[in-house]
């Protein structure tokens, strides 16, 4: 399974240049909440948290990605208050401890401008820069990495009742506005990374559309991230209702995501990711 060559780059992230390779970064998740769907709860504590990302750097994470409020289907939102409240500390003792970027999840600029003063060098915003319209400007006067994810609905209704007639085309069509508007906010578009959202107001033939035509979304010209790992339509197509049983489907994802040149691949297990690519890379190259 031969891969075509992902993003090229360079990718700007702040004090940070990113350059793409023969497989995607791997962004590992760090979730410091108590209601996320895979590991709500587990990292809640802030020294537990910091001891999960740093595993996940020694694991082989080329970024994490910190998100204070969970986007799982039914979720509510989360205060800019206590979000800052369950972030800060883990991001003030991870930013001396680890080399690689820091992205945190967040549709708050009030969270956003905090954990960039800290150090933080992307922001991962689900709402594609849209739910606080004070978002845009502020990362205009920044000079960090943008995640811009396609989202129907919010995280409360997303999984109602999604309807799209032609789902790859729709998504792509959005994620092009989003970047002309980014544009004109000042936002350049060489810090932008493009996500079509996967598990985000999507069932699963959408889904599985999506993945199927990344080409079509690459075609935009910016970097895609990608974030499937363990979620609900890997259940249904593996039967299994627990997430953290879904590796399976990740690492089917993770092949996928290869072949079709995704830039970023945000995952849960990080060394079963790296290690799936590394003996991929042996088995095309024939060298250990």
């Amino acid at each position: 399974m031969h891969s075509t060559p992902s993003f090229s780059g360079p990718l700007c992230l702040g004090r940070r240049t990113l350059v793409g390779g023969a497989r995607p970064w791997l962004m590992g998740i760090v979730n410091v909440t108590p209601d996320s769907f895979s590991d709500g709860g587990l990292h809640l504590d802030p020294d537990t948290a910091i001891a999960h990302a740093t595993r996940l750097v020694e694991d082989g994470a080329d970024l994490l990605d910190l998100g204070a409020e969970s986007t799982r289907p039914g979720s509510l939102p989360v205060s800019p208050a206590d979000q800052l409240r369950r972030i800060v500390p883990v991001l003030q003792a991870l930013r001396p401890r680890v080399a690689v970027p820091i992205s945190v999840d967040t549709t708050q600029a009030e969270v956003a401008r905090a954990v960039l003063e800290l150090g933080a060098d992307v922001i991962n915003d689900t709402s594609g820069v849209r739910a606080d319209p004070d978002m845009a400007a502020m990362l205009a006067a920044s000079d960090c990495g943008v995640v811009v994810m396609h989202m129907q609905g919010t995280p409360r209704n997303m999984q109602q009742a999604p309807v799209y007639d032609d789902v790859v085309g729709e998504v792509a069509a959005w994620l092009e506005e989003r970047l002309r508007v980014l544009a004109q906010s000042g936002i350049a578009t060489e810090r932008v990374v493009l996500d079509p959202g996967i598990g985000f107001g999507k069932r699963l033939p959408h889904n599985l559309a999506l993945l199927r035509h990344l080409d079509r979304l690459r075609a935009i010209g910016r970097p895609l991230l990608i974030g499937a790992s363990r979620k609900a339509f890997l259940g249904e197509l593996l039967a299994e209702p627990l997430a953290r049983a879904r590796l399976a489907g990740d690492l089917a994802v993770a092949a996928h995501a290869r072949a079709a040149g995704v830039a970023i691949l945000r995952v849960h297990d990080v060394r079963a990711a790296r290690g799936f690519y590394r003996v991929l890379d042996a088995l095309e190259s024939g060298e250990a």
